[in-house]
């Protein structure tokens, strides 16, 4: 059974899907048209699609959009040609790209599109990010998000905002990762990440224009287990500027309660890559930032405060691996050594798992304060949340009580 299952992740999957297909909308007399054409690549002298869709034995195609263009009230969506990961070129892979390769990708950018302005990178993994940075260099940041989750990192697709150079090539080069993204790669960096056979590498000049498609809609589809389709425009933050993050106030039974506390400048910066990265974080969620570096990452829960709890935990055993890895070379999991790593465990439990000053971003609001007091027990400065609640009063309460500060976005930030 276990030969079986290896091979199946070996083999590529025929498919049946045809060379091209069109989407209508049609409304009275109106039809707008979208003509779409499938992609493929040669890989090893072989001509084909997607290798398998999100499981082996799935088969799946990717299309892109050649013409057509879809107006729907004031949203228009993406002209043709404007190709990101629908159109990648594929310079480097011992495989053909399966599903899951490229959503990842494509979730990578949607977060990235929001994060010009600095090197960036994200390292997205079952397409939720698991360590995202940005800084004054590429190499820099690449560092910090890979430590930031270097265990979620195995295996993951790491894309970045700037040509790729030496450096940051040779550090991937010592990781295992299965796709790379990058606008353009200097000379030199493709004969460095040739080490890792089976690396997809992806160059998407497009990347570029990131900012162009931080305004964009498109249409998003859903399919039901009964052939029904469920259509959306796609979700786009309106707090993406230092204004735009209100200071929290409510009003509950005649009465006023405000953050006392406005936050820092470094808090605002905190507050705006913690609220952008959300974008492309499953809900339910809950995660902290600091300095511009993802600290702990909770994703797809049921409760708020489980999920902030989850969070939590997670920056703790991240940091302990990442010192244990820093000064041992192994994890904190595989260190034979009592001592040393109890004196690591005690190390980040004074620092509070690297949570002291950090900013805590929710996706919704807090029912109740029981979430928000999970962060601020353990130092975090600065919260970020739609708000919304009847009991916004409470998370307001705790906050003053903790001298942290606390800001609303005024839009739930939800993705399923």
């Amino acid at each position: 059974m276990s030969d079986d299952i290896k091979a199946m992740y070996k083999t590529i999957m025929d498919d049946h899907f045809s060379p091209q297909m069109e989407i209508a909308f049609v409304d009275g007399d109106h039809r707008q048209t979208l003509f779409y054409e499938k992609v493929d690549w040669i890989v090893d002298n072989v001509k084909k699609g997607l290798r398998y869709g999100e499981n082996p034995g799935q088969e799946a195609a990717l299309y892109k959009l050649i013409n057509g263009n879809l107006v729907l009230g004031d949203a228009r969506t993406i002209e043709p040609g404007q190709y990101l990961v629908s159109d990648i070129e594929l310079f480097q892979s011992g495989k053909h790209p399966g599903k899951t390769n490229l959503t990842d990708a494509d979730n990578a950018l949607n977060i990235l599109r929001y994060m010009t302005e600095k090197p960036t990178v994200i390292i997205v993994k079952h397409n939720n990010p698991c360590g995202a940075a940005r800084s004054d260099s590429l190499p820099d940041a690449y560092q910090k998000a890979y430590m930031a989750d270097r265990v979620a990192a195995f295996g993951g697709c790491i894309a970045v905002n700037r040509a790729i150079d030496k450096t940051t090539a040779e550090a991937i080069s010592q990781q295992y990762a299965e796709v790379v993204v990058a606008p353009e790669f200097e000379e030199g960096v493709l004969d460095i990440l040739a080490r890792r056979k089976n690396l997809r590498v992806i160059r998407i000049r497009n990347i570029d224009r990131l900012q162009a498609f931080a305004t964009r809609r498109v249409i998003d589809f859903k399919s039901l287990i009964d052939g029904g389709i469920i259509a959306q425009l796609s979700f786009m933050p309106e707090a993406m500027k230092n204004e735009d993050f209100k200071l929290a106030e409510s009003e509950y039974k005649s009465n006023t309660y405000k953050v006392k506390r406005r936050p820092s400048e470094k808090e605002i910066e905190d507050i705006k890559f913690g609220w952008l990265l959300e974008a492309g974080v499953t809900s339910n969620s809950v995660l902290y930032v600091k300095d511009g570096v993802s600290v702990g990452i909770g994703t797809g829960e049921q409760d708020r405060v489980g999920v902030a709890q989850i969070a939590r935990d997670k920056a703790y055993r991240k940091r302990e691996d990442r010192y244990c890895f820093e000064q041992f070379g192994v994890g904190i999991n595989d260190i034979d050594d009592k001592d040393k790593k109890m004196a690591i465990v005690e190390t980040v439990a004074a620092e509070k798992g690297g949570l002291i000053g950090a900013t805590m971003v929710s996706d919704a609001f807090f029912p109740f304060r029981d979430g928000i007091d999970v962060g601020l027990r353990e130092g975090v400065s600065a919260v970020v949340q739609p708000g919304g609640s009847l009991n916004d009063y409470q998370s307001i309460e705790a906050c003053n009580e903790y001298n942290a500060t606390m800001v609303y976005t005024g839009q739930r930030s939800f993705k399923h």
